[in-house]
């Protein structure tokens, strides 16, 4: 090894170093959390996971049992603050989405009830010009006028009834 360059006995030495800073970048943890969602972390998973919930851990890594009688690790652990469940921005975003999906569908119920309001008006005024006895003339599909018999006034008032019915409530 004396007949080797200083250039290549500086990378070999930074290869070896690299090969030792490698090792422990691929421990990685992997646990599901209470509600289902699986985290990933070179840090081990919190001491409320249970031991079942996690689904790797790196091969040298032997988590810790705590003893069933352990007040002081459980007043440790409750006195750190706890971590946000989810983001901030992206809880006020859901918010601000589900606001547009509830005015959005106010609105649509506005439009139907104004459209519902329109129809059952229209109906009750067609309903009184036929229960007023006038003779009234409709047009066939010849462009012919026709008057309205009392069948055709009967089956007029049928369908006005049944329009009632729906939009008038």
């Amino acid at each position: 090894m004396r007949n080797v360059s200083p250039a290549l006995r500086a990378t070999l030495v930074g290869l070896a170093l690299m090969c030792l800073l490698v090792a422990p970048a691929s421990a990685q943890y992997k646990w599901k959390d209470s509600r289902g969602q699986i985290h990933v972390s070179d840090l081990p998973p919190p001491r409320d996971i249970p031991e079942k919930d996690v689904l790797q851990r790196p091969a040298a890594s032997a988590r810790p049992v705590a003893p069933a009688a352990a007040p002081a690790a459980s007043a440790a652990s409750a006195a750190l603050p706890a971590r946000p469940a989810v983001d901030p921005e992206l809880e006020a975003r859901r918010k601000q989405a589900e606001q547009e999906a509830k005015a959005k569908a106010q609105a649509d119920a506005d439009k139907l009830a104004a459209q519902r309001a329109d129809n059952c008006r229209r109906a009750r005024e067609q309903m009184a010009v036929l229960d007023s006895g006038q003779r009234l003339v409709q047009v066939n599909p010849q462009g012919e006028r026709v008057v309205m018999d009392d069948a055709a006034r009967a089956s007029a008032a049928e369908q006005l009834r049944k329009a009632m019915a729906t939009d008038c409530r």
